[in-house]
């Protein structure tokens, strides 16, 4: 019986020998894979700096911001550097036909520092206030364990889900053949006026908010130590993400349609963004610039799950779909 009770004691002690091992092996990997992934971040960004994607203020400015986010956790710097080359990629891209139809154009599509602290300024904010409380940890979404930690990273993922989203939706709806259609009357408008969509631009939208959401879980499934039925339950964030997408450029949209000034120049032959006399108006009012629409809209999306519980999106969804009890796994 003794010998049975010392064998048994053995087998316990080899058990957790081998479960120490695999736990090393597995923070051994974590830590590798963190270490390439901030040197593949940082490489990206100067990538996309060298390209002149942006300008100096906007190296500097947006160098800051990354630098931050990858302090604070690797894949808060993948989802900003991905919302970064995206979008700079599809504002290059079809420069020749968007130079027709948009009096604003700049060839290049340079970003300053205006622009970098109108598109990341929000979710710095909550990153900083993440690693106030936390530090460098990284979560998995469970507000089972954490409510509030939930809920910041759900608001730092909507919120480049709504600015990914909506410039893909601008940068490829404009180049699409289809007749976009106001979206406060649904009815046909020319090219480059604000407010106007399409399905083209509608599903651009969502697919470039769902990129975000696969980054962060992609990521994650290396970077966190996640149960099993947790981790499978990351996945949710894609489809929310890919509303969160769309939800951003709608409300883009509807601001650029009501609160920001269209009208057809017909010396330039162009849709403009201020009155004139050789303009004829198209929609709205000359209140808000691009980046002044950019930034209501995206602390509007934000807010947005305060406002329409009944669709459950950004990351008040994250919160309740995260929220189920994983006791069954432990």
């Amino acid at each position: 019986m003794i010998s049975h009770e010392g064998d048994l004691t053995a087998i316990q002690i080899a058990g957790n020998r081998v479960k120490t091992q695999i736990d090393n092996f597995w923070s051994l990997l974590r830590y590798d894979v963190g270490v390439d992934v901030c040197i593949v971040l940082f490489a990206g960004y100067a990538s996309c700096a060298w390209k002149e994607v942006l300008d100096l203020s906007g190296a500097f400015s947006g160098f800051a911001v990354m630098t931050i986010h990858i302090a604070v956790n690797y894949r808060f710097g993948a989802v900003l550097l991905v919302f970064f080359f995206t979008s700079s990629m599809f504002t290059k891209f079809g420069e020749d036909k968007k130079q027709k139809v948009d009096a604003d154009f700049k060839e290049g599509g340079q970003r300053n520092w205006i622009q970098v602290l109108y598109n990341s300024g929000i979710a710095t904010l909550l990153v900083l206030i993440a690693w106030k409380l936390v530090g460098t940890q990284d979560y998995c979404l469970n507000s089972k364990e954490s409510g509030l930690m939930t809920s910041l990273i759900g608001g730092i993922i909507g919120h480049y889900c709504c600015c990914n989203g909506d410039t893909w939706s601008s940068e490829l709806g404009v180049l699409s053949d289809e007749q976009p259609r106001l979206i406060t009357t649904f009815k046909p408008v020319r090219r480059g006026t604000n407010g106007g969509v399409t399905k083209a631009g509608l599903l651009a939208a969502a697919a470039g908010g769902s990129v975000i959401g696969l980054t962060f879980v992609i990521l994650g499934f290396v970077t966190t130590n996640c149960t099993f039925n947790l981790a499978l339950r990351q996945l949710l964030l894609i489809p929310i993400s890919a509303l969160a997408g769309l939800c951003g450029s709608v409300i883009d949209s509807l601001l650029g349609a009501t609160l920001q000034y269209s009208g057809f120049c017909s010396v330039r032959n162009k849709v403009v963004g201020k009155p004139g006399p050789t303009v004829k108006k198209i929609s709205g009012v000359n209140v808000l610039d691009n980046n002044a629409v950019n930034l209501v809209s995206i602390v509007s999306s934000d807010g947005l799950s305060d406002l329409c519980k009944n669709l459950k999106c950004k990351y008040w969804l994250v919160y309740t779909l995260c929220s189920r009890d994983d006791s069954r796994t432990e």
